[in-house]
């Protein structure tokens, strides 16, 4: 029995599909390379009347940019390692260990992801505020270090891996630390990339939680940073090639870790399907 072809009318919608979804980044790049009148006067063109760097070197003189992005690399790799490591803790004790309340606390773990974050807002200001952490690291960094999303896609991954594999360990003596980093943890790659890309395209496009956390300007990062640049807070005028310049330069991590990390999960992928 053979498979029908896909319809050319199927990939004709693909194609607009993915054109329409890319324009706008398109005309994002190509705004950043124009001069301010060009990009007044021909918003949406592609095509640049004049090709020009000018608001990327502005971009370095002009505004503290290299401050805004030492700050989101810093914030954002502490903010990955944190949440990579406390939340497969947390989500292999909902898995494993057995405790008064457990349940319960998987109950509210789901409650909390459905309350939207705005509404921690103030909260979260006054805990940090009182912590004595505000316009700091620590304030920026300790309250990203875990979130609930990422716990629970790894208890449901830790839940798939049957019990059987820990048993020789607990036989040679490993206490339940051991069995998680030694045995369980390394079976859990697909998962722990998952949490590293959520991790890092999260924290690195934070805006709420830093508005609330610091007010120092040396403390800036970049969702931040450009969001003053798109308000006109930095300075008065339109500027759409330079803050279309911080916006397209501010893409480029993600873009490399999404592009890296889809060939690991796609290999680990496969490998558990041949195992």
């Amino acid at each position: 029995m053979t498979s029908r072809r896909p319809s050319p009318w199927l990939y004709a919608v693909l194609l607009l599909l993915a054109a329409v979804y890319i324009f706008p980044f398109l005309v994002n790049v190509a705004t950043s390379f124009k001069t301010e009148p060009d990009a007044a006067s021909n918003p949406i063109s592609l095509i640049p009347q004049t090709f020009t760097t000018a608001a990327y070197d502005r971009l370095f003189t002009e505004v503290p940019f290299p401050t805004w992005f030492k700050n989101s690399v810093v914030v954002t790799l502490f903010v990955t390692a944190g949440r990579v490591f406390f939340d497969s803790l947390a989500g292999y004790a909902l898995a494993r260990i057995h405790f008064r309340g457990r349940a319960l606390m998987f109950a509210l773990l789901v409650a909390i992801m459905a309350v939207p974050n705005v509404v921690l807002l103030i909260p979260k200001f006054l805990v940090i505020n009182q912590l004595g952490i505000y316009n700091s690291y620590p304030g920026l960094v300790v309250p990203l270090l875990v979130d609930a999303a990422g716990i629970f896609i790894m208890k449901n991954f830790f839940e798939s891996i049957p019990v059987a594999v820990e048993e020789q360990a607990r036989i040679d003596g490993a206490n339940t630390f051991r069995m998680f980093w030694s045995v369980v943890l390394p079976m859990a790659r697909p998962a722990l990339v998952t949490i590293v890309i959520l991790s890092f395209q999260g924290s690195w496009n934070e805006l709420n939680h830093f508005i609330v956390a610091a007010n120092d300007p040396e403390l800036t990062n970049l969702t931040k940073g450009v969001a003053q640049l798109a308000s006109n807070q930095l300075g008065q005028g339109t500027k759409y090639p330079l803050k279309l310049a911080a916006a397209a330069v501010m893409t480029i991590p993600v873009a490399i870790l999404f592009l890296v990390f889809q060939k690991r999960i796609m290999n680990t992928s496969a490998g558990a399907v041949k195992g």
